[in-house]
């Protein structure tokens, strides 16, 4: 029996298993992260391969659930939305990540500022859906391979962050994501 792919919305345990660790990163952890690790952990892995997903955010209210328009936004584009309570990025959550897959250059420059071992290890999922490559080689390997700590955050491309818009800015975040998902799980 195959083990389930790991929960996007709970503090992440220690993790020793070769699965690569994913951890997506926004603001508040509240939108955008949730949305993608709920959307790749909806994408079956490339060859069945196993992906442990986590999300946490740069500047969170912690243990806050996620909000109705989020909700509304996953369901809207065919998902059921996670239990979800927000988390602040830690070191642990760093290091652990064999990728952290960061919605906008202001939280690679974050992980650069606070958390350094981080850099060659994090870039916007714009950024990766470019530029990472699919591969026989290790996920570890091929991110590797891209010298992520010496690209301009500022030039890798955001996702829009929807909070403090409307409903259909909520929904545009989510197709925008889908469509990242979408290039991204072939790449892993």
């Amino acid at each position: 029996m195959s083990r389930p792919r790991t929960a996007v919305w709970k503090d992440p345990p220690v993790h020793h298993d070769p699965a690569p660790h994913l951890l997506f990163l926004c603001t508040g952890n509240a939108v955008r992260s949730v949305m993608a690790g709920a959307m790749l952990q909806a994408h079956p892995a490339p060859g069945g391969a196993e992906l442990f997903v986590t999300t946490a955010g740069t500047h969170v209210i912690e243990h806050q659930p996620m909000g109705i328009r989020t909700r509304d936004a996953l369901r809207a584009v065919g998902l059921d939305p996670p239990v979800h309570r927000s988390r602040q990025l830690t070191e642990s959550d760093v290091r652990a990540a064999h990728l952290v897959v960061a919605m906008a250059a202001e939280h690679v420059s974050y992980v650069r500022r606070r958390h350094p071992e981080g850099a060659d290890r994090t870039a916007t999922v714009r950024y990766l859906v470019g530029r990472l490559r699919a591969g026989p080689e290790p996920l570890e390997q091929r991110v590797a391979q891209l010298h992520l700590a010496g690209v301009d955050p500022a030039g890798q491309g955001d996702v829009v962050d929807p909070a403090g818009g409307d409903d259909e800015d909520y929904l545009a975040c989510a197709r925008d994501l889908v469509a990242l998902m979408g290039a991204l799980v072939p790449l892993l």
